[in-house]
């Protein structure tokens, strides 16, 4: 498993942290305050003519039951009342939609912006996060945290903001209409309490633990996702279920715990209810037989207040449940969006070489008491310096672990070094911006990369001004041009999928690349390595044309690819052993000499 795709440890919630994730959700959708603000007055207007509504339920009521022996019911006062109840009701239902309308759309947007943090964040983290940190979880984070908290915005706000406003107005309506009914049907409010308290103390732990499952198992998709062709060439795919099992069975564990806790409200909420109703009943019949001013119309009402005020309580106790997992999702993206980020004074930096344009970079670089480590526990580069003159061709070699990859992420300042500098033309890199040194060099990696585009569009990538002459050249220059001819439209052939793709061509598809952005300095990281002796040939002519006046480092491990090589430096436990020609080294007779004849030992 790279390192990059590590699992880390699952973050847990602490006592505390769920407010505090909650508060910077809060924080951070203050722009949304206005739609929420008119969505809540539609709400309002919705649960005043709801707590309106029994009032006149209740003398339509007491119509019936007074008169219906007499058959002297009033039938146009039937009608009156209740084409009121039809209109408050249909202005309820608008209201109602409104509100939603305007939640989901803020949440929706609230949940964009959410993303689009999280991916420029993406860019200005340093690299060693990705090292810590598996790529599925990251992912899990983009989408499936980002929806969660955008689901729970859209469901729980409106209902708590509803329940809270219905809650206080039906209060007011039952003392108003019965304060002994109305103190009946608050015996049940303690006991819900109780109830949310408890469930929620349980449920919280549970809801973070299914995010965590569900970023692990992701993580482990997007791993053996990538890796299929190795898992299928050593028939691995018994270890990578058992593994996928074991993640999955954790996620299974959960989500069962999470729903079991979370299912618990409803019907605890429901119990009560039945038992308010009945308390409500028996009051409202001992106080009808005592003739203390109850109807059957104010038992209608009350039936409905009832239900009106144990809905606000249930749907605060289902908000509680959505909230909770709002909570574990933010807990999850604000921990990202807090991430260290890369210096922060980038664009107060001047420009030092671009500024009489790039052609004027003399590709002077000169390594000065370097030293690094990926962490505490080892030092990769000890005391590293060299020099290397405008126009060289400079060959990193070395064994597996030796530290040449890093040189070049350091020049490149993906990482900073944590002592000395690397000058460029006299100008220490810390000094210039990461956008002005990546726009100085070209680069050829071992890892190729494409995405879905056209050819032309994976050909030019970043590069401005290109025209279709430029690219053709390239493409030649490269070996591809038999290959793109081949392909319906050339260069306007789109790749749908990169894996139908073979490594050769990606890698020839990287190194036109670098020939069109046509940088002043290049660094060329096993750029041959995907690719046969026959084309390699190739390849090396054209590189040769390619670096011809400019500064390249070029970090190989087939040695009789870098025997023109203007300057060889040999590293061995990050420390350059040896360096000078081919010829002088291999006259020394020393460690240069031994990995150059071992490998044509193997040939």
């Amino acid at each position: 498993m790279r390192r990059g795709m590590q699992q880390g440890p699952a973050i847990r919630l602490e006592k505390g942290e769920a407010f505090s994730s909650l508060k910077k959700l809060g924080k951070s959708a203050n722009k949304f305050l206005i739609a929420i603000g008119i969505a809540a007055l539609l709400l309002v207007v919705g649960v005043v003519l709801q707590i309106l509504a029994p009032s006149y339920l209740s003398d339509f009521t007491n119509e019936i039951a007074d008169n219906y022996l007499s058959r002297t019911i009033d039938m146009e006062r039937l009608l009156h009342i209740g084409i009121i109840l039809i209109v408050f009701y249909f202005v309820v239902a608008l209201t109602t939609y409104g509100s939603s309308f305007i939640l989901t759309t803020a949440s929706q947007l609230y949940a964009m912006r959410l993303r689009q943090d999280i991916a420029g964040k993406i860019n200005r983290i340093p690299l060693s996060y990705f090292d810590s940190h598996p790529f599925g979880d990251i992912l899990s984070t983009l989408t499936n945290d980002v929806d969660q908290i955008g689901q729970s915005l859209q469901q729980s706000v409106g209902m708590i903001v509803q329940s809270l406003f219905m809650l206080i107005g039906v209060l007011i309506a039952m003392f108003c209409t019965s304060w002994q009914m109305a103190l009946t049907a608050l015996i049940s409010l303690p006991f819900m309490i109780v109830f949310v308290i408890i469930v929620t103390k349980f449920a919280m732990p549970q809801f973070k633990n299914r995010q965590d499952s569900l970023a692990d198992v992701n993580a482990v998709v997007e791993e053996t996702y990538n890796g299929q062709l190795i898992v299928k060439c050593f028939n691995a795919q018994s270890k990578v279920d058992a593994l996928f099992e074991k993640s999955n069975g954790h996620l299974r564990s959960a989500m069962f715990k999470a729903q079991c806790f979370g299912g618990l409200f409803q019907p605890l909420m429901s119990f009560i209810s039945y038992f308010a109703y009945a308390a409500v009943y028996l009051v409202g019949g001992l106080l009808m037989d005592a003739d203390a001013g109850v109807t059957f119309g104010t038992i209608t009402a009350f039936t409905v207040y009832v239900s009106l005020f144990q809905s606000p309580l249930s749907q605060i106790a289902q908000a509680m449940n959505t909230v909770q997992m709002a909570a574990a999702s933010s807990k999850r993206v604000f921990d990202f969006l807090d991430q260290e980020e890369l210096a922060s004074e980038e664009g107060k930096k001047p420009v030092f070489l671009k500024e009489d344009g790039i052609e004027h970079v003399r590709g002077e670089v000169e390594f000065r008491n370097v030293c690094f480590s990926y962490d505490d526990s080892r030092e990769i580069i000890h005391d590293f310096s060299a020099k290397v003159e405008p126009g060289m061709k400079v060959a990193i070699v070395g064994p597996t672990g030796a530290g040449k990859t890093t040189m070049v992420n350091l020049l490149m300042r993906f990482y900073e070094v944590d002592k000395g500098e690397i000058l460029i033309d006299g100008v220490s890199t810390k000094d210039m911006t990461r956008k002005e040194i990546h726009d100085i060099f070209g680069m050829v990696l071992q890892d190729t990369w494409m995405f879905e585009g056209t050819v032309r569009e994976n050909l030019v990538y970043n590069t401005p001004n290109v025209t279709d002459e430029r690219v053709l050249k390239a493409v030649h220059e490269a070996s591809m041009g038999h290959y793109v001819k081949t392909l319906p439209g050339g260069l306007d052939y789109v790749f749908e999928d990169s894996a139908t793709i073979a490594s050769g061509q990606k890698q020839l598809f990287t190194i036109a690349r670098a020939m069109i952005k046509d940088a002043p300095l290049l660094i060329l990281d096993e750029a041959t390595s995907n690719v046969d002796t026959r084309t390699e040939e190739k390849i090396q002519e054209a590189m040769d044309k390619l670096t011809e006046g400019r500064t390249s480092f070029v970090i190989a491990h087939r040695l009789s690819t870098i025997r023109n090589a203007d300057l060889i430096l040999v590293m061995k436990d990050g420390n350059i052993v040896e360096q000078g020609t081919h010829e002088s080294l291999m006259a020394e007779n020393g460690f240069y000499a031994s990995l150059y004849n071992s490998q044509f030992a193997f040939e």
